[in-house]
C-alpha cells in the first residue's frame, strides 16, 4: 500500500493567514507537489485528506457511499448555526427526511413555481443601473434570496423580517469560516461571547420563522408555495414534519438555496461579459423559440446554450467548491488505506480544473457540453453525487436559467476586469464583479 504525502503542521502555521484569506493557492501548489491527494497536519494529531482524484471522489460519494459520512463542519459547526435538516444530517433521520421531502423539488411540482420566480427575477432587474459600471453581486445576491422567499412563502413574508433573515444567514456563514479556518481561536471564541452572538442571531432567525409559518397554519389559505408543500407531506406512518424540523429544513433552504445561486450566476455574467459571442449565442437562442409565446417550462427546458454556459460556468467556479466525508470504518482504493475516521475534503474546484481530465481546463469552453454534463458525470460534481446530491438543484438550474435569459434578452454586459477574483468561503463567492450595462 502506498504512503499519502503530508504537509507538516509547520507549513500550514506558516501560510496560516494566506489560508484564512484565499486557502486554494496553498492547496494548489500542494497538490502540485505531492500529487492527486495529500494529507495536511492542522494540529492536535489532526490530519485532513485533501483530494483532487475524481475516481476516488465518485468511489466515496457514490460506490460505497454507505460507509462515508459528512465531516463535523457540517453535522456539528453548521448545525448550531441552522439545525439538523436533509443538509446537516446522517443516517436513518436522512433518509426519512430525503424521502419525505423529494416530491416537493419534483420538476412537475417546481412548474407551479416558474412564474413567480420569473416576476421576482424581472422585479429585482430592475436595480440594474445601464451604461454605469455596477458590482453586480449584491442585485444577484438579493434575487437570489427573494426568489427563495417567493418560492417559500409567497407573499406571506414581511419585507424587514426577509431582510433581517438575510442579514442573519450570511454574518452567521462569516462566523463559521473564522471558526473553521482558525481552529485555535476557538477558545477564545467562547469566552469573549462572540459565538453566543451569533448563535443568539441564529435563535431570532427561527423566532421569525416560527412566527410565519404559524400564520400559515392559522390563515387556512392556501398559495401552492414550498411551505404549503412542506406543512402537507407525510412520514410512512403519516405523521407530519414537527415544527422545529420544518424550521431547521427552511432555515437550510434559505442558507443553501440562495447564496450558491447568487454566486454562480454572478461568475456566469463575469464569463459573458468577457464571452459576447455566447450573449449572442443565448439571446438568438431566446428569439427563435418565441420565448413571450413559449410556455415556460418548455423554454427552461430548451435553452441548451443557456445550460451549456451554466455548466461550464460552475465548472471553472464550483459554488460548493469542498466536499466532505469521513469513512465509518477502514477502507482502501488504489493502494490506498483509510483507518476509520479519517477526514477526506475533495476540492471540486481542483477536480473540476485537473488538466488530466479536461482539454483547455482553465478556458471557458461551453460547447463542451454541447450533450449535458451525463458525458463528464464521473469527474463533474457541480451539486454533488451519489444520494446526497443537492435536493436543489432543478430548482437551481430552472432559476439561473430564466435569470440568464431575461438579463441577456434586454442587455448587453461588458467587463471591467481583467482576472475574476474569488472568495473562498463557505461556498465560492465572487468578489469585486464590476460589470457594465447597455440596453439592446
Amino acid at each position: 500500500m502506498k504512503e499519502i504525502p503530508e504537509v507538516p503542521l509547520s507549513k500550514f502555521i506558516k501560510h496560516s493567514l494566506e489560508i484564512l484569506k484565499n486557502p486554494l493557492p496553498f492547496h494548489n501548489k500542494n497538490f502540485e507537489e505531492k500529487g492527486d491527494i495529500f494529507k495536511l497536519n492542522v494540529g492536535f494529531n489532526t490530519k485532513i485528506y485533501f483530494c483532487r482524484d475524481a475516481a476516488l471522489a465518485q468511489y466515496v460519494l457514490q460506490k460505497n457511499q454507505k460507509n462515508y459520512v459528512k465531516s463535523k463542519i457540517q453535522t456539528e459547526d453548521l448545525v448550531k448555526y441552522v439545525g439538523e435538516g436533509l443538509l446537516t444530517s446522517e443516517g436513518e433521520k436522512w433518509k426519512k427526511q430525503r424521502k419525505m421531502m423529494q416530491p416537493a423539488f419534483h420538476k412537475k411540482q417546481l412548474e407551479n413555481l416558474l412564474s413567480g420566480m420569473q416576476d421576482t427575477i424581472v422585479s429585482e432587474f430592475k436595480k440594474i443601473k445601464v451604461d454605469t459600471t455596477i458590482d453586480i453581486f449584491p442585485i444577484l445576491n438579493d434575487l437570489a434570496f427573494q426568489t427563495v422567499v417567493k418560492s417559500l412563502f409567497t407573499k406571506a413574508a414581511k419585507s424587514e423580517d426577509m431582510e433581517r433573515l438575510q442579514f442573519i444567514t450570511e454574518a452567521n456563514q462569516r462566523m463559521l469560516v473564522k471558526e473553521l479556518r482558525q481552529p485555535y481561536l476557538g477558545w477564545w471564541f467562547k469566552i469573549s461571547g462572540t459565538l453566543d452572538k451569533y448563535l443568539n442571531l441564529s435563535k431570532e432567525a427561527r423566532k421569525i420563522l416560527k412566527g410565519i409559518v404559524e400564520d400559515r397554519k392559522s390563515s387556512g389559505k392556501r398559495y401552492d408555495d414550498l411551505l404549503d408543500m412542506l406543512l402537507e407531506t407525510k412520514y410512512d406512518d403519516g405523521k407530519r414534519m414537527s415544527e422545529e424540523q420544518l424550521i431547521d429544513e427552511i432555515l437550510i433552504i434559505f442558507t443553501a438555496g440562495h447564496e450558491t445561486t447568487s454566486n454562480a450566476l454572478t461568475f456566469t455574467f463575469q464569463l459573458l461579459a468577457k464571452h459576447p459571442e455566447w450573449q449572442d449565442k443565448i439571446y438568438d437562442e431566446w428569439q427563435n423559440m418565441g420565448a413571450d409565446e413559449t410556455d415556460l417550462m418548455m423554454r427552461v427546458s430548451s435553452s441548451k446554450m443557456c445550460q451549456q454556459v451554466l455548466e461550464e460556468s460552475m465548472r471553472l467556479y464550483p459554488p460548493a467548491y469542498f466536499i466532505d466525508r469521513v469513512n465509518i470504518e477502514a477502507d482502501s482504493f488504489n493502494d490506498m488505506t483509510f483507518e476509520p475516521g479519517c477526514n477526506l475534503l475533495f476540492s471540486v474546484y481542483e477536480i473540476h480544473r485537473h488538466p488530466k481530465l479536461w482539454e483547455q481546463p482553465t478556458a471557458f469552453v461551453p460547447e463542451r457540453f454541447s450533450q449535458g454534463s451525463r458525458p463528464f458525470s464521473a469527474q463533474y460534481f457541480p451539486f454533488g453525487a451519489g444520494p446526497r446530491k443537492c435536493i436543489g438543484n432543478n430548482f437551481a438550474m430552472f432559476e439561473m436559467i430564466i435569470a440568464v435569459q431575461e438579463l441577456v434578452s434586454k442587455h448587453k454586459i461588458y467587463s471591467n476586469f481583467d482576472e475574476i477574483d474569488i472568495t473562498p468561503l463557505i461556498t465560492l463567492k465572487p468578489k469585486n464583479a464590476f460589470l457594465r450595462f447597455e440596453n439592446r
